[in-house]
């Protein structure tokens, strides 16, 4: 680790670790303030829980209950209505946790604390031994305060002695293949203790085939790989087109095998992840609808067909794509939960919308993508919502730091080949990411590849692993780089999670100068178009930029879009299109000259390429109003 990566790092660690290191929510300089919550998408206690003392909670009313809406086993996704009773005097404090499994302990849990205080983390943690899938204040009832729902449970002659109060609040939950309880608690979340909880619930069926997405294995539009999840280990099948079928390979993974000693993931936010299975469809050709679904007789079917579209082969002339990074995922109900991004609910909405159109032929997700971050019940959410996109159209990700990004222990530091060694991953380390989401690598744990679609090759790289000058990642991108066919695949795309140039500021610092150093180079030396980041949560376009200085400036065309003539190729458009659901990041007043659009709203880059014009615009989601637009051109336009 060079010098300027060391005072990187001590930066972080004294001012933006968040909670898995070297943090005391106790801190006076903490407490009140905003840096309590640093990493976090929205200020929230519930997501400092396992930082909080567990009080007694002496509970001498024997009237109350916890109940939910049915006592039939739940679908794969369901909307239940969780009713606490008897309740004599309700209090804003008071809330409901949903727990699973359903025996998970939420009570004291000493040994941890000590275990963690080997890992060189000093705060009081963690309170409860799991954390809890989700979870509301029974306040969201306007009626619980004001006692409008009661009921008289003993009376002195004709007057009621004793009067309850009850509430009920609705809970959204999707198929994890565990039974779920529901906990009642009293303190709010930062005094918490336990009252009551509900008898467990579980889904009828917990190996369901669910979540299935899409992917592309090469360049050639003939195959695609679709992968699920389900709670069956034995092999299953995807039928698809006109009698086809292919068997699935089926893998997971355990707490062993996630990061340190000590980590959410390896702790309490461990959920199981049943099994991922994949399978490869092949024989179809490019640019091509077909159906298909997947499971098996035994575990039961996905909808009974879902319609999919190949992507263009490599060469041919016509590419329509979305792009976007940062998304992760919030609820569909009032919760709270471990990580919310905001945004990602209306940008997945207007995703179906792009998809449902059949304008679209896949998809590019550059990193951060659930922020699960060690609370593993968090990528079934994220799969759940993402369906309606990723199921029918190829979906390529690339690697983020809260997928990848190891723990830092005083006394466990891990050996993990990471260029960046920060919490942000939660203990996965690129486990869960690598599993659900495999893309065409060269082998685990090295998540870059390339892939040509149409006109287009796209360069996909890790920006949290080694990118230094002669590692393994160096040199394959200067070999990918080096061997596009620009004949075939006039257009060089180029994508990674952390960008090159941000307008965007912070404490920690967006733009790393030894990456932009070793890799920026190649990028020249290519003539790659069009680079595109995430990492920062905003859209911002640059000038034809290399080495910090504007060496080339778009012309408005006819109808006053910004066009870059690449004839004359001077240097790489920039994008960062990382606003598609975390918070969104502001701009300073003042920017560099290179930077020529900025935008802080939630949304996404909407592509077409043809061989001669790279048309990107970038759409609200909320409005699908195209709030900037540009075209990069070749080849005689």
């Amino acid at each position: 680790m060079g010098p300027s990566m060391f005072h990187w790092l001590l930066l972080y660690l004294l001012l933006g670790c968040s909670y898995f290191c070297c943090y005391d929510a106790s801190s006076p300089l903490l407490i009140g303030s905003t840096d309590e919550f640093r990493g976090h998408t929205a200020i929230s206690e519930f997501r400092l829980l396992n930082r909080r003392s567990l009080l007694p909670c002496p509970d001498p009313n024997p009237y109350l209950a916890v109940n939910i809406s049915s006592y039939s086993p739940l679908s794969d996704d369901e909307n239940i209505t969780v009713t606490v009773s008897g309740v004599i005097v309700p209090d804003k404090s008071d809330w409901v946790a949903m727990i699973s499994p359903s025996n998970a302990n939420v009570t004291d849990c000493p040994l941890n604390s000590l275990l963690y205080k080997e890992t060189g983390d000093f705060a009081n943690l963690p309170l409860l031994c799991d954390y809890p899938v989700k979870a509301q204040l029974l306040s969201n009832d306007p009626s619980y305060l004001t006692c409008k729902k009661h009921e008289c449970q003993t009376y002195s002659g004709n007057e009621c002695a004793v009067r309850t109060c009850s509430g009920s609040i609705t809970f959204h939950v999707v198929n994890f293949r565990t039974d779920v309880a529901f906990v009642f608690f009293t303190g709010g979340f930062d005094t918490p203790c336990v009252l009551r909880r509900s008898d467990p619930i579980g889904f009828s069926n917990p190996n369901s085939p669910l979540y299935g997405h899409l992917s592309s294995i090469d360049s050639s539009g003939t195959s695609m790989k679709v992968t699920w999840v389900s709670g069956d280990n034995s092999p299953q099948q995807v039928q698809y087109g006109d009698g086809n079928s292919a068997t699935s390979q089926v893998t997971t993974f355990t707490q062993d095998d996630m990061c340190g000693k000590m980590s959410p993931a390896k702790d309490f936010g461990w959920h199981d992840p049943g099994y991922i299975h994949s399978a490869v469809m092949t024989d179809l050709q490019p640019s091509q609808k077909y159906s298909y679904r997947y499971g098996s007789d035994s575990v039961g079917w996905s909808s009974d067909q879902i319609e999919f579209k190949t992507p263009p082969a490599a060469g041919s002339d016509e590419l329509k794509f979305i792009a976007y990074g940062d998304m992760g995922k919030a609820p569909l109900d009032p919760s709270a939960e471990h990580y919310i991004q905001p945004g990602s609910l209306s940008v997945t909405r207007a995703l179906a919308d792009e998809v449902a159109s059949g304008n679209i032929d896949s998809v590019f997700h550059i990193g951060d993508i659930s922020y699960a971050t060690g609370f593993l019940v968090e990528w079934d959410y994220f799969l759940s919502l993402i369906t309606p996109i990723a199921s029918h159209v190829t979906y390529m990700t690339a690697i983020g730091n809260h997928e990848r990004k190891p723990l830092i222990y005083y006394r466990d530091h891990p050996s993990s080949g990471s260029v960046y060694e920060t919490p942000d991953s939660g203990g996965e380390c690129g486990v869960a990411y690598e599993t659900y989401f495999p893309m065409p690598t060269n082998a685990k744990d090295k998540p870059w590849y390339s892939i040509e679609q149409a006109s287009v090759h796209f360069t996909v790289i890790s920006t949290e692993h080694d990118w230094t000058e002669n590692s393994e990642q160096y040199n394959w991108i200067k070999k990918d780089l080096e061997s596009v066919d620009r004949a075939s695949t006039p257009w060089l795309i180029f994508t990674g999670h952390r960008p090159m140039y941000s307008s965007s500021t912070g404490i920690l610092p967006n733009v790393d100068p030894e990456f932009v150093k070793s890799v920026e180079p190649l990028l020249m030396d290519n003539k790659v178009d069009l680079v595109l980041f995430g990492h920062v949560h905003n859209y911002e376009r640059t000038c034809a930029v290399y080495d910090n200085e504007c060496s080339g400036m778009p012309t408005k065309d006819k109808d006053g879009v910004d066009t870059y003539d690449n004839n004359n190729y001077t240097a790489p458009v920039h994008a960062i299109i990382g606003m598609a659901g975390f918070t969104l990041d502001n701009f300073p007043s003042e920017v560099e000259n290179w930077s020529l659009t900025r935008i802080s709203e939630f949304g996404y880059a909407r592509v077409h390429a043809t061989k001669n014009d790279l048309q990107v615009e970038f759409v609200n989601a909320s409005t699908k109003e195209i709030r900037d637009s540009f075209h990069i051109i070749k080849g005689g336009i």
